[in-house]
């Protein structure tokens, strides 16, 4: 098995008194780094949210009728947590009340479980996001050479731990979890009955990766109004199938000011909803997938490596604009990407002027290691 991130952060965090919430989508290995980190502990109670049985256990209510069910085990393991009724109630009690017993819950859901949790567990959780597997995971395992040799198929299939375990597989592998998983929470949760408009909003927000989007548009495209489109968009957000990026808009009257970039957590799946996995260089979209794979992965980097940055675009209406910017500490930092290394780029003199405690840097397949895997600006 990868080495996970989380698991060294998860381990420091145990017998301290808190719950530990491990959010993420399906299939990205909650399950299986919990059995990881767990596998020596004959003493932990699994529970999953998909099961009958665990749904009686948690409808007893009360906190004797929750000890006598958790008897002895010091850990409790609540997997897919956001299926079970008032679960954050319950969790309350455990934590309350049984002092001793470890708590570790996952969920796929964020607009589920954060609801249901959030409140109850206020100043008692531990909370974390596991991503699918990371460059920097996957260079720590088998090095970042071997890694770097891989880019091109990582553009196109992703990381999914199911698809990097099984590369001759790739293809299958992603289509079935695209269409067994991706969204089974949002159709679920919200009783969405039009499956196939979420698809197609889907397909339309893949072809627009690194494009700004547009509600309107994309409602009169797949014929939904601008509300049911933007409702769509945030419950597949909160279910971790994408993520929007702001526009950066402060001091320039030409900036735009309520634009928004989405992406997809995984090029992989991004692909597998087009229907294609074309050769990186043999693409016309090769600048979206790789603007695609490094925002996502720059993402993971952060939130692994407990990096606090407000993350935005920038462009104005006369078409300046710079791809992604991070402000840390006062400090803009602003990046352009290029798959093609010769691509030369400049910033904005508007953007200069407008803000002048800024860095930039061109971001291509010849640096970005460093960017992925240090703190390096």
């Amino acid at each position: 098995m990868v080495p996970r991130k989380l698991e060294g952060v998860i381990n420091q965090r145990l017998g301290k008194g808190k719950a530990v919430i491990v959010m993420g989508a399906r299939q990205t290995g909650k399950t299986t780094l919990l059995h990881k980190l767990f596998s020596g502990d004959g003493n932990a109670l699994w529970l999953n949210g998909d099961d009958a049985d665990t749904h009686a256990m948690f409808d007893a209510g009360s906190a004797r009728m929750l000890q006598t069910f958790i008897g002895n085990h010091k850990t409790v393991i609540v997997d897919e947590a956001q299926r079970i009724e008032n679960i954050g109630i319950k969790l309350k009690l455990i934590t309350d009340q049984m002092k001793d017993v470890q708590l570790v819950v996952t969920g796929s859901s964020s607009f589920e479980l954060a609801n249901k949790i959030n409140e109850p567990l206020t100043g008692r959780k531990w909370e974390y996001m596991l991503f699918p597997l990371s460059f920097g995971e996957m260079a720590e395992y088998h090095g970042a050479f071997e890694e770097m040799k891989l880019l091109n198929h990582r553009l196109v299939y992703g990381y999914y731990p199911e698809v990097v375990m099984h590369e001759n597989e790739a293809e299958n592998r992603l289509k079935s979890i695209a269409d067994s998983f991706l969204y089974k929470d949002v159709l679920h949760w919200e009783n969405i009955k039009k499956s196939d408009k979420l698809l197609m909003l889907l397909k339309a927000l893949a072809f627009q990766v690194g494009q700004e989007v547009s509600y309107n548009e994309l409602g009169k495209t797949i014929g939904l109004d601008k509300e049911t489109v933007e409702k769509y968009i945030q419950l597949l957000e909160q279910s971790f199938v994408i993520f929007r990026l702001t526009s950066l808009s402060r001091n320039l009257r030409k900036e735009l000011k309520k634009s928004r970039k989405i992406y997809f957590y995984d090029n992989g799946i991004r692909n597998a909803l087009l229907s294609d996995f074309r050769p990186a260089n043999n693409r016309q979209d090769i600048g979206g997938l790789w603007e695609n794979f490094l925002i996502s992965e720059r993402k993971k980097q952060l939130h692994y490596n407990h990096l606090y940055v407000n993350t935005h675009f920038w462009r104005t209406h006369d078409q300046q604009e710079i791809d992604y910017i991070e402000e840390r500490n006062g400090v803009l930092h602003a990046f352009e990407f290029k798959w093609n290394p010769k691509k030369k780029a400049r910033l904005s003199k508007s953007f200069s002027n407008a803000y002048p405690n800024h860095s930039f840097k061109i971001i291509n397949p010849e640096n970005y290691i460093q960017w992925l895997i240090g703190d390096d600006y």
